[in-house]
């Protein structure tokens, strides 16, 4: 969560690197993605530190524009979600709980849903660092999932997971127990050669 200006340069920074906006004029004007983020990101800033009827009211400004940009990309994200390093894939349909914890480097793609169970009350997953949510996945109810783990494209999650594993299925199951960091690294070694 970001509480000092120093959390939110760090998390504009972690964001910027996820997504892989270089620091060109034009990626910075162009970019829909990072202009979400950045505005998500300043509206966590302004409504944690607020200490004044101002700031306060800026932040009100901040999540009206929030809104407004993830209306025009299909993004239901509320503040003070996601750790740093957020990267979301594409515009299109992303629903989150606005009770989730989600931990650094998540990297989201299109038509994901998180959130709670069917009580109104009922508690959204912890997600933990280095996830990979693959498209079209949901996410459910009162479940943790482990740092380094991998969503695949339509699962179905509605029981937790522990750490360095690949889930795949409706419902979902562990198809492998290596997450996206061991993919990654894997891939990269092959290229090496």
């Amino acid at each position: 969560m970001i509480k000092s200006k120093a959390d939110y340069l760090l998390y504009l920074e972690q964001d910027r690197l996820a997504l892989g906006i270089k620091p060109s004029l034009k990626d910075r004007l162009t970019h829909d993605i990072w202009h979400f983020q950045k505005a998500l990101r300043k509206l966590e800033y302004r409504k944690n530190t607020a200490s004044n009827i101002l700031i306060k009211l800026y932040a009100l400004f901040l999540q009206l524009r929030v809104r407004k940009l993830g209306r025009k990309l299909g993004f239901s994200i509320p503040a003070n979600v996601f750790g740093p390093g957020l990267s979301i894939a594409h515009a299109g349909t992303i629903v989150v709980n606005g009770r989730c914890k989600i931990g650094a480097n998540c990297r989201l793609h299109v038509c994901i849903n998180i959130g709670g169970g069917l009580a109104k009350k009922a508690n959204p997953p912890v997600i933990g660092d280095d996830c990979y949510i693959g498209p079209g996945a949901k996410i459910y109810g009162n479940i943790q999932i482990g740092n380094n783990v991998a969503i695949g494209a339509n699962a179905v999650v509605n029981k937790s997971c522990g750490d360095n594993q690949t889930l795949g299925g409706i419902p979902a199951k562990v198809i492998a127990n290596k997450g996206p960091l061991d993919i990654l690294q894997k891939q990269r070694t092959s290229i090496n050669y």
